[in-house]
């Protein structure tokens, strides 16, 4: 007997998402993914000086922060033909570095883990058998009997005030938990930790950066920072040695807490869900941080079909989106594919008038468009980086790669799956952060030999641009693959279209009637209590979807637009 289900909103992701889906036999048969926000950055950005475009651009979205002004500048860069200076390279690879390192444990912790642990039965834990466990897994010193006491005692006076606080309106007690209970206190305690240590990591990009979120330093030639030994105003080496002993303790808690613990947690859940929500099969990336040669610690390119035999390289042409079942339309008409140096952003609103049971998913029903790439749908973001890492043989890569494989006991089959996902974002999380203090000693290194460029103002002035320009500028954003495309027409911004990660893979279906990368990563997926459908919890939060920055409501004026009620029944 087939049911309809409805998850809105999904929570534990950044912005407003919808999840619809068709059960048959206790399976997923069929699933629709529906951001219900609209953008107009792109509106907004029309006719303006396109050097200030990082600036406006950045606002899309409140937890992405740097992303989409990196994006942006390298964009302009790219169509006026800018080189940055060296320095410049290495202050945006260590803003961006921290970024992906503090994102991934946040994520791992405060979004994702509460679908695998189960809060309330961390009350029937011993703390001396969870210290034991700790101990086995880890040398991080908080692992005492006395540590987990603590903890285990104020977990119990949120349950018997009843306010649970930030554990109210989970899942609690359902049946596809499999932790034991010891494991659930030690996961809830490191998710507490997470907390205070995410918060000082990050202090590194109000030193980088200015503030957080949202760094004002970024500029179009390189950044605005300057980098000076003897002011004590500039990067100097205080600020240099301070930043070192940030990121020590970013990759002390990777290292010794995050890891582990994603071992752990993996380790009793492999049987089922390294076999559950792989999707589409075909992956993305387009590369990040690149070293002074060019080349990207995280490497660029396209694999299709599950063939880790064969890495393509990325071809910027064959990018287009369809608005087919979007809630946008073209000039041509609604079955074409665009490039989105020729996108068009024009809202076309066609869904139901609340209140309503399910969305029109013959028709329009979401305000994402429908990337594609040589028009196939694509997966981007952590499974898709390092599975290119891993088919191109990038070294650090391969190693840890095998080195989980090995742990969990698992083939390399296991990495297409939900439980993939989670463990590649750990992975390159370790990648990352393994190599955020090697670029510091790089700037150092140029300081040391007077080296002190930051920025490039060679063609800063726009009498010296074409009349024309088209440009692209490509950032891995912890999510994936991100994209901007800048036209620039006398001096401003003829057209301008971001593609972002939760764009590709929140994609509705296509001309052709094809997937994206959450629906289709769906079909499958069994659910034990249709009221509880925490099993589709688990794989859309294993792409740590943010709808903010695929869809986006602006009033210039600040006036409420809509009000959206959150109805008891919602989940966590």
């Amino acid at each position: 007997m087939a049911e309809k289900i409805v998850i809105d909103p999904l929570t534990r992701i950044e912005g407003h998402l919808r999840i619809e889906a068709r059960i048959e036999d206790g399976r997923v048969a069929e699933a629709w993914a529906s951001s219900t926000m609209f953008r107009g950055i792109e509106i907004i950005l029309k006719g303006r000086d396109p050097r200030d475009a990082w600036l406006m651009t950045q606002r899309i979205c409140g937890v992405c922060t740097t992303v989409h002004a990196l994006a942006s500048v390298r964009a302009v860069e790219d169509a006026l033909g800018i080189q940055i200076p060296d320095n410049a390279r290495i202050i945006r690879n260590l803003i961006g570095g921290i970024q992906y390192v503090q994102d991934h444990v946040i994520h791992f912790y405060h979004l994702h883990a509460l679908d695998w642990v189960d809060v309330t039965s961390a009350l029937k834990a011993d703390p001396d058998k969870t210290a034991q466990l700790a101990q086995s897994i880890s040398d991080w010193p908080n692992s005492n009997p006395d540590y987990f006491r603590t903890i285990k005692e104020k977990l119990d006076a949120f349950v018997r005030s009843g306010q649970l606080g930030i554990f109210a309106n989970g899942y609690w007690g359902h049946p596809a938990y499999r932790l034991p209970p010891e494991a659930n206190l030690m996961a809830v305690a490191h998710y507490l930790e997470a907390l205070d240590w995410q918060r000082d990591v990050i202090r590194a990009h109000a030193i980088l950066g200015g503030k957080n979120p949202h760094p004002q330093t970024y500029l179009v030639g390189g950044m605005a920072i300057p980098v000076d030994p003897d002011s004590e105003t500039a990067l100097n080496a205080d600020k240099l040695a301070f930043l070192k002993r940030l990121f020590t303790k970013a990759l002390t808690f990777v290292q010794q807490v995050y890891i582990p613990d994603l071992l752990a947690v993996a380790s009793f859940y492999k049987d089922e869900w390294a076999s559950i929500g792989e999707g589409l099969g075909n992956f993305l990336a387009c590369g990040e941080f690149p070293d002074r040669a060019g080349n990207f610690l995280l490497p660029a390119g396209v694999i299709f079909n599950r063939d880790l035999s064969q890495v393509y390289p990325m071809d910027v042409e064959k990018i287009a989106e369809y608005v087919t079942h979007s809630w946008f339309q073209y000039a041509e008409g609604d079955q074409v594919a665009k490039h989105p140096w020729d996108g068009e952003t024009v809202p076309n609103y066609t869904g139901p008038q609340p209140p309503y049971q399910y969305l029109n998913t013959e028709g329009k029903y979401t305000w994402m468009k429908a990337p594609r790439y040589d028009d196939q749908p694509m997966e981007v973001g952590p499974l898709a980086r390092v599975l290119v890492a891993y088919a191109s043989g990038q070294k650090r890569v391969k190693e840890l790669v095998d080195s989980v494989l090995k742990a969990l006991g698992v083939g390399p089959e296991a990495l297409f799956s939900t439980l993939g996902r989670t463990a590649a974002r750990g992975i390159e999380t370790l990648v990352v952060a393994e190599q955020l203090n090697a670029w510091v000693d790089e700037l150092a290194e140029n300081m040391a030999r007077g080296d002190l460029a930051v920025h490039n103002g060679e063609k800063w002035d726009p009498a010296t641009w074409p009349k024309e320009a088209k440009g692209v500028g490509f950032h891995d954003a912890p999510r994936g693959t991100l994209s901007h495309w800048v036209h620039i027409v006398d001096g401003k911004i003829a057209n301008y279209q971001p593609v972002v990660p939760s764009t590709w893979n929140c994609s509705p279906r296509d001309a052709k009637g094809r997937p994206g990368a959450y629906e289709a990563s769906l079909v499958g997926t069994p659910i034990a209590d249709p009221e509880r459908p925490i099993e589709i919890l688990r794989t859309i939060h294993s792409f740590d979807p943010c709808m903010a920055c695929g869809v986006h409501i602006l009033d210039a004026r600040g006036r409420e637009v809509t009000r959206i009620r959150l109805n008891d029944w919602t989940c966590p």
